[in-house]
């Protein structure tokens, strides 16, 4: 089979919407944006324009309200200001022929008190501090201790990403993706480790779910069922999220989603930046359970994500690290050609060094 008819790169439809290749943009928090409103800048502008070749861009987490922040210079979906910023990436990315979606994004315990409305306590299904480390204005540091939710609280969290969905739609967005992954507020409710409440979000699995399903039903809503998804990461450790039997867990919840009829799931195979068999789990029973579109994560290369593409075992492959140091990476994917490697150090924070100045093939030619 020659290189150019890898399923990879051909067109695919995710529900409603028209991606010109199956290689997507992972969502990946990269700090840089303004200082002060968290809006989108014009640096932002750049690095996603860089990276329309994609077939489909997930930005990166996007607070949906300022309780929903758990990192310092993330950008928000809540003020005018950042829906002006957003504006301007989706017109840049259209206007180079790509796709993109906002990833929505309430952090619940994973946060600390000088990110939070009036430094108050981050909130969460249950009182229970997160053994990881949030990033605030002087570096790394241990998250601060969480309230538990009341119940009369939680129709306004979900009210707060319905506001965002409208947003997004408003900043021209093709369609969002709900962040249900990596030990984040979705992710505390879905898990026995993290949520300990005993009201109708609480116990077994199917009101552990309740939570995820409310949130995905509202936001699509505003988009329609075809322009929406959910990100999930079944094993993942991250943010200290654990389950005593996920896949009893995330095969339900995969199941529940089926019903709703939304467009994709997108779904983070193992440990995030490790090992793809940390923990055994079937991913198949959740391809089996959702007749729409399957994105598979986590640690793909070239050969992993044609082969995956070509088995039938997701629809589209998503890399991240490969993204940020590969501003066109489709084209070298394709080509077979050499990859840049990613500066760790530029990771979170900073400017342009790390973030926009990663050379394009065509300028390593010149």
């Amino acid at each position: 089979m020659s290189q150019a008819k890898s399923k990879l790169f051909t067109p695919f439809r995710l529900g409603d919407i028209e991606l010109k290749n199956r290689v997507v943009m992972a969502p990946l928090t990269r700090n840089r944006a303004s200082r002060g409103t968290d809006a989108p800048n014009d640096l932002n502008v750049e690095y996603y324009r860089q990276r329309a070749g994609a077939g489909l861009i997930v930005t990166e987490g996007t607070q949906i309200s300022q309780q929903g922040q758990g990192y310092v210079w993330t950008p928000g979906m809540y003020s005018d200001a950042q829906i002006a910023g957003w504006r301007k990436i989706t017109d840049a990315v259209h206007a180079d022929g790509g796709k993109i979606i906002a990833q929505l994004w309430h952090v619940g315990r994973v946060s600390h008190v000088s990110l939070q409305p009036g430094q108050g306590a981050p909130v969460a299904p249950s009182p229970l501090q997160a053994k990881t480390k949030t990033y605030i204005e002087s570096g790394f540091t241990e998250v601060s201790a969480p309230r538990e939710l009341a119940l009369s609280e939680i129709p306004a969290i979900i009210g707060d990403f319905v506001k965002a969905a409208e947003n997004a739609k408003a900043a021209g967005f093709d369609g969002v993706e709900i962040h249900g992954a990596h030990g984040y507020l979705i992710d505390q409710f879905l898990r026995d480790d993290s949520n300990k409440r005993t009201d109708a979000y609480g116990g077994s699995i199917e009101n552990r779910v309740r939570f995820a399903l409310e949130v995905v039903e509202a936001v699509a809503k505003v988009f329609g069922k075809g322009r929406v998804g959910i990100r999930i990461s079944p094993v993942s450790p991250a943010n200290d999220a654990r389950d005593s039997d996920p896949q009893a867990l995330f095969t339900h919840l995969v199941t529940r989603l089926n019903d709703t009829g939304i467009a994709f799931i997108h779904v983070v195979e193992g440990a995030t930046r490790d090992a793809r068999d940390y923990l055994p789990f079937d991913y198949k029973a959740l391809r089996q359970a959702f007749k729409g579109a399957y994105i598979a994560n986590n640690s793909f290369n070239r050969d992993l994500a044609i082969e995956t593409i070509e088995n039938g075992d997701a629809d589209a492959v998503a890399f991240g690290r490969l993204f940020i140091a590969n501003p066109d990476l489709v084209e070298r994917l394709e080509a077979g050609a050499p990859l840049n490697e990613p500066d760790v150090a530029t990771f979170y924070g900073g400017d342009a060094k790390g973030y926009t100045d990663y050379p394009f093939l065509t300028e390593k030619a010149a």
